[in-house]
């Protein structure tokens, strides 16, 4: 009798896809993020563990925390991401610009830094987009930020002088 009820039990059990690191807002969805969880089958809107590859392709469209089971509301696609308004610029940026370990989904501050010691904050809070470490020690990043910001910053980044800063909690 108990094996009976074990098995239709197993039969109402669903496979879907938990989250077991936390995830910032526009990060990827990398496989060691994801681990497989079985549920009973609610009928609710979670994703399944046979979708996991196709999930990997999005990014998060809000911070996800650690012990979460994955919905579709909580994907999105990195097109997706970049709103009215909004606009993807390019930084080649030394050492000393750029903290270490910056990762996509981190929101950070774009400040021009002159070299005559004067600085200037033109973007509060930037998503960070893409990272990319050059073998020449120049690390390629990818920011959003607002449209309107984005001549000003894409200008002072050419000449070499943009740092970007880091917020606290904000991953």
């Amino acid at each position: 009798m108990a094996t009976t009820l074990l098995v239709q039990r197993a039969d109402q059990r669903i496979s879907v896809i938990r989250i077991n690191q936390q995830v910032g807002s526009g990060e990827g969805f990398r496989p060691a993020v994801m681990q497989e969880a079985l549920i009973a089958d609610a009928g609710g809107e979670y994703v399944l563990w046979s979708e996991r590859e196709q999930i990997a392709r999005t990014v998060a469209a809000v911070t996800i925390l650690p012990h979460t089971l994955l919905t579709r509301a909580m994907t999105t696609t990195a097109s997706e991401k970049l709103a009215a308004g909004k606009a993807r610029v390019g930084l080649a940026l030394k050492p000393g610009q750029v903290p270490s370990e910056l990762k996509p989904g981190y929101r950070v501050q774009i400040i021009h830094a002159h070299h005559t010691w004067q600085a200037r904050l033109l973007a509060p809070s930037a998503l960070v987009d893409s990272v990319v470490e050059q073998r020449n020690g120049t690390t390629m990043v990818t920011v959003v930020v607002d449209s309107a910001a984005a001549p000003e910053i894409g200008a002072h980044a050419a000449d070499g002088d943009i740092v970007i800063v880091e917020l606290s909690g904000e991953r």
